[in-house]
């Protein structure tokens, strides 16, 4: 399992940027909702990783 790491980054214009590293599928969505809004962020703008078209897996285990 990766690393889960959300990075803000604000320039000196005060434009503030998310970067969500490790997740897959929506999962960064529902991780940085808070910092958007926190940050006042429009939410329609994201530009999506190729790691957002991909599944979270979770591990099953089986008796037999």
């Amino acid at each position: 399992m990766s690393k889960k790491t959300l990075t803000v980054t604000i320039d000196l214009e005060g434009k503030a940027e998310i970067s969500a590293d490790g997740y897959k599928g929506k999962g960064c969505e529902a991780a940085s909702k808070f910092l958007e809004e926190a940050l006042g962020m429009e939410t329609g703008k994201r530009t999506k990783k190729p790691e957002w078209f991909q599944q979270e897996t979770s591990a099953v285990k089986q008796r037999t």
